[in-house]
């Protein structure tokens, strides 16, 4: 199965990314992630079996164990890709506290023999594919305001022709 490690976005941040998500859907051409399917990836595992999932499940208790809520603050919109074919994301700052946790993530999963995509961490949550971002002012938005994200979820992620579903299987409270 397709698993990854994310943080949970908070209820009240999540519903200010999905209420940004739904204004950029009137500006912006592109497949909006759903709301239920926001979250910010520390550690995307890829294919991944039983015994590797439940390696992933040691490596989040023995990294969580003791810490405490990590602060969520949106930096504005990015991309990657080509400008006519692009993800949209709404970046995070790169809290100390959020980059540890990630940065301890991915040493415990190492640490256990667990592969994981390990392109350079950068904080943010995905809110289209194939995104057709216009040039130019995208006029007033409404980012979400500054909020602690207090789980870190396992998930499984389940590809469909409409797009990813993604199941928790395995979450710590910070």
């Amino acid at each position: 199965m397709r698993a990854f490690v994310a943080l949970e976005l908070p209820e009240a941040f999540a519903d200010e990314v999905a209420g940004l998500s739904r204004a950029l859907g009137e500006i912006c051409a592109g497949r909006f992630v759903a709301a239920e399917n926001h979250h910010l990836t520390l550690a995307f595992l890829g294919e991944a079996g039983e015994a590797e999932t439940r390696s992933a499940m040691a490596a989040l208790d023995e990294t969580c164990a003791g810490t405490g809520p990590v602060q969520l603050r949106a930096t504005g919109l990015g991309t990657f890709g080509r400008a006519r074919d692009a993800t949209l994301w709404l970046g995070i700052e790169k809290d100390p506290e959020l980059m540890d946790l990630a940065a301890r993530v991915r040493g415990e999963l190492s640490a256990r023999g667990l592969a994981y995509d390990e392109k350079d961490f950068l904080p943010h949550v995905t809110l289209a594919r194939r995104a057709r971002v216009p040039r130019g002012a995208l006029g007033d938005l409404a980012f979400p305001l500054p909020d602690e994200a207090t789980r870190v979820t396992l998930f499984r992620s389940i590809l469909e022709p409409d797009g990813a579903r993604y199941k928790p299987l395995y979450t710590v409270a910070l």
